[in-house]
């Protein structure tokens, strides 16, 4: 397993993002009768060539949704009252109705190591990402198409999806 290089990763994002966003957008208008079992193939292999604790690209460009379930289980490991764990590190975006991280990257990244100080409690957006095998995984297209700029996980998905699963 080869360690991520974040500027080989963001040339390659610039060249073939549309590129990839446009394949996605075909999957989810086709919905191949084989993607989830496809799927499931590739994430093997994925986690087989991508460590994240060498990225942390997702805690360093993206924030987290966290639930009211988040928010409690984190602020009780903290050590603080949920009020105060919202006032010191998050924000509510009224549009989508979603608790965030104020800053980027995450307050609880430690960059030295790429490691997360909260990882046993971490909110459940962060245990379930980057998604590549939900199911339907159709359903969860969009995500792919936004975590392609942020994910090499995605970002190995995705290409292994195209040689695999050949669309007009």
């Amino acid at each position: 397993m080869q360690p991520v290089s974040l500027f080989s990763f963001r040339k390659k994002v610039s060249l073939y993002k549309k590129a990839f966003k446009k394949y996605l957008g075909r999957i989810e208008k086709l919905k191949p009768k084989e993607l989830d079992d496809v799927a499931e193939k590739i994430n093997a292999e994925v986690w087989q060539e991508i460590d994240c604790l060498t990225c942390a690209n997702c805690c360093k460009r993206m924030t987290p949704t966290f639930t009211h379930k988040d928010i409690r289980r984190i602020s009780k490991h903290l050590d603080m009252r949920p009020k105060d764990f919202k006032e010191r590190w998050l924000r509510y975006e009224k549009k989508d109705k979603d608790w965030v991280n104020i800053n980027q990257p995450c307050q609880f990244l430690d960059l030295s190591t790429n490691m997360c100080s909260v990882y046993e409690v971490r909110p459940a957006d962060c245990a379930g990402f980057p998604h590549l095998t939900k199911k339907k995984m159709v359903d969860y297209v969009h995500v792919h198409q936004q975590n392609i700029e942020y994910c090499p996980a995605t970002y190995k998905m995705v290409e292994k999806m195209m040689e695999k699963i050949k669309i007009g």
